[in-house]
């Protein structure tokens, strides 16, 4: 296990109303946000602001306001102290074609502060932990894209952090090469004892890996908390109108009912939280009062795609 810092209770990383803007582009505004151990999701589509979050995170960049605290340190301040501490996987290609692996994860290991023998050590070690065993000699522009990805990954892992961060690991894989980038970050987090928090805008990804989840849509955090909480708490009631029932809508608002999608005074289509079972009452006499006509009544466990959809949707309708 790496270096324990900061107060054990403390999250590893915590964010507090941070934004950033490029120019006119605000990449992240007022995000606040907790990771605790095991494996965090960071979800967002392509342009959410994920990777601008990682760069503050690890002190590449400032943020214009707000707060942030990494293993107990304050990046924009300790940005140095941070990327020691932590394994970092880029999102792009950015490796040197004409290195060995074993000598470039090597170098990232005697860069994070190991001492020369040990990295050569650590570097023969973890490139066997994502199966580079036999090729670890071997120049790194040979390599597939799958390899180099679990190159990405090694390097991350040499210097044993607490936490390393992963942006878009998945990315350019093929299903066999994706499915096995998967498995080493669960064996990471299960085997290895390291906790990860993991940038991707795959849904199914996510679904496989995470221990929790946070949604990020137009660089705000819109959602956050375990995996299994979210989907356990969007148990849904769908409903589906003849035609558009304004008076029924206001009354399911009245009576506190949650919607869980963006609704307009024209809809036909309402999706309700199931938090109570009452509920089902509910709509059965503010139908009877209202007139409105419903032609389907369909109660279900959402998936992360909805849960993801139905948060999109009303940060879109702020």
């Amino acid at each position: 296990m790496g270096e324990v810092d900061g107060a054990s209770s403390e999250p590893l990383v915590l964010a507090r109303e941070v934004s950033k803007n490029y120019g006119a582009i605000r990449a992240l505004d007022r995000a606040s946000l907790a990771v605790g151990p095991g494996c965090t999701a960071l979800l967002g589509e392509n342009g959410a602001g994920k990777s601008t979050l990682l760069k503050l995170l690890l002190g590449l960049i400032a943020p214009d306001a707000g707060e942030m605290r990494v293993l107990g340190r304050d990046p924009a301040r300790e940005g140095a102290a941070v990327r020691v501490r932590v394994g970092y996987f880029p999102e792009h290609d950015c490796l040197p074609v004409d290195w060995q692996a074993q000598d470039f994860v090597r170098h990232m290991g005697e860069v994070r502060g190991l001492p020369a023998k040990v990295a050569v050590q650590r570097a023969s070690d973890v490139l066997a932990e994502v199966g580079l065993a036999e090729e670890r000699y071997r120049p790194i522009g040979g390599f597939s894209t799958g390899m180099k990805q679990r190159v990405k990954l090694a390097q991350a892992l040499v210097h044993d952090p607490r936490l390393v961060f992963l942006d878009e690991p998945t990315n350019g894989l093929d299903p066999l090469a994706r499915d096995q980038m998967l498995e080493l970050i669960r064996r990471v987090v299960r085997e290895m004892g390291i906790n990860i928090l993991v940038s991707s805008h795959l849904l199914s990804d996510v679904q496989q890996v995470a221990d929790a989840v946070i949604v990020l849509d137009r660089g705000r955090v819109t959602a956050q908390g375990s995996l299994r909480a979210l989907l356990a708490e969007t148990d849904s009631l769908t409903l589906q109108l003849i035609a558009p029932a304004p008076a029924f809508v206001a009354g399911l608002r009245a009576a506190g009912a949650r919607f869980l999608d963006a609704v307009t005074n024209d809809a036909t289509e309402l999706m309700l939280a199931l938090d109570d079972e009452r509920l089902f009452d509910t709509v059965r006499d503010l139908a009877a009062e209202t007139g409105a006509g419903i032609v389907l009544l369909r109660r279900g466990a959402r998936s992360l795609e909805d849960v993801f959809l139905s948060e999109t949707a009303v940060g879109a309708a702020r």
